[in-house]
């Protein structure tokens, strides 16, 4: 049989960062879609407005990052142990986890990572957030910084191969970072409900299915049940008891 559990997984500042990160994320990819589209794609009125806003944004999701960083590296002194995957995530948990969102997930199987404050994130997670938040992010901030203000970095732009080397790479960072977006709502409904992942992000708390631990007597083993002596020894009268077997 299974019961629930509410484990406490999201700290009300984590909570904060990740709605104002992800506001911060898709304003930039809706802006970047007319910026880099502009006949096209025409939601902001101007094209100065979406750069404008696109800046803004940028702005925001740097110090966001920065915040995310200072708070996981310095307050909490958990970022590599949240982040950064073992040894056996490597070697068994990428598979294991892979396995279960493209396979046993269909069948019914359980999730073989369980939640908890100090191993939030699943193998997978951890590979993907170590270079989304690690690398990718960085990559983006910088580069976005450098395409804001171009004259005072212009020799630097030749050096790597001219301010159109920058731009595409500027853009095929942000669709990665638009595809991740897709990924990660799509798997955040694979839990036991289709929002249970969700909720955490809310209110901070998680429901964990949890198989119960029965114990089932040994082959051939008759039922327990408890033992009642009664002795007397000097007038006196000692009753001695041992209780069954406890089904949790």
């Amino acid at each position: 049989m299974k019961h629930t559990e509410q484990i406490y997984l999201t700290p009300m500042p984590v909570r904060i960062w990740h709605w104002l990160n992800a506001l911060g994320i898709v304003t930039l990819c809706v802006t970047a879609l007319q910026i880099r589209f502009p006949d096209y794609v025409n939601i902001f009125g101007t094209y100065k407005a979406a750069i404008r806003l696109h800046n803004t944004a940028g702005v925001v999701v740097s110090i966001s990052y920065a915040l995310w960083l200072v708070y996981y590296m310095f307050v909490t002194r958990t970022l590599v142990k949240l982040y950064v995957p073992t040894i056996d995530d490597i070697k068994h948990g990428l598979f294991r986890q892979a396995f279960f969102y493209f396979f046993y997930y269909f069948l019914g199987r359980p999730n073989p990572h369980h939640s908890t404050p100090d191993s939030k994130f699943n193998p997978m997670q951890k590979a993907a957030y170590l270079m989304i938040m690690l690398v990718l992010l960085p990559l983006v901030v910088v580069s976005g910084y450098f395409l804001m203000y171009v004259a005072p970095f212009r020799e630097i732009f030749v050096l790597v191969g001219g301010i159109k080397t920058l731009v595409s790479a500027h853009y095929l960072i942000a669709c990665c970072f638009c595809a991740f977006l897709f990924v990660h709502i799509y798997l955040a409904t694979l839990g036991h409900t289709p929002f249970a992942h969700f909720k955490p992000m809310w209110i901070g708390w998680e429901e964990e299915e949890v198989e119960d631990d029965i114990q089932e007597p040994a082959p051939g083993a008759g039922p327990v049940t408890p033992i009642h002596s009664v002795g007397h020894t000097s007038g006196t009268t000692e009753t001695a008891s041992t209780g069954g077997l406890h089904v949790s």
